[in-house]
């Protein structure tokens, strides 16, 4: 008897392990047909999909040029705006350092007269009077 119960447990493992092998089997075989009807749906419909990407991508392109070239114009612009605002400083700021540079120049020439340095004006007011004399002495000299 007992070992008509360890035959049937043998039996029943056996019965199990045979039934688990069958559906691993069965699964890996389901699995296997499911991988070749999806490379087979692939190379069939692959084709289209891939012409339909293509398409998608061209308008994506599109897409992507005009915004670049809508930000490149506003960039561009606000370059332009932004160097005729400089050129507007640039001007003020040149008439300033003129004025400063009169200021400068006015000073300077105030304090060389002050120490009894001649300016140019006194420099080239004294060669045109001292041309006038020589021009004079000349005159003389010849009516003599």
């Amino acid at each position: 008897m007992a070992k008509v119960a360890v035959k049937k447990k043998v039996e029943k493992a056996e019965v199990k392990s045979t039934t688990v092998l069958t559906d691993v089997k069965v699964y890996a075989r389901k699995i296997w047909l499911a991988g070749l009807g999806a490379y087979a749906k692939a190379g069939a419909e692959g084709v289209d999909y891939f012409k339909e990407l293509v398409k998608a991508g061209e308008g994506v392109e599109k897409q992507g040029k005009k915004l670049v070239d809508e930000q490149v114009e506003a960039a561009n612009s606000q370059i332009d705006s932004v160097k005729s605002s400089v050129t507007g400083v640039k001007e003020k700021v040149e008439v300033q350092l003129d004025k400063i540079e009169k200021a400068f120049d006015n000073r300077v020439a105030s304090a060389l007269n002050r120490i009894g340095i001649p300016s140019r004006q006194d420099v080239e007011a004294l060669s045109a009077k001292l041309d006038e004399l020589s021009a004079l002495l000349e005159h003389v000299a010849r009516t003599k």
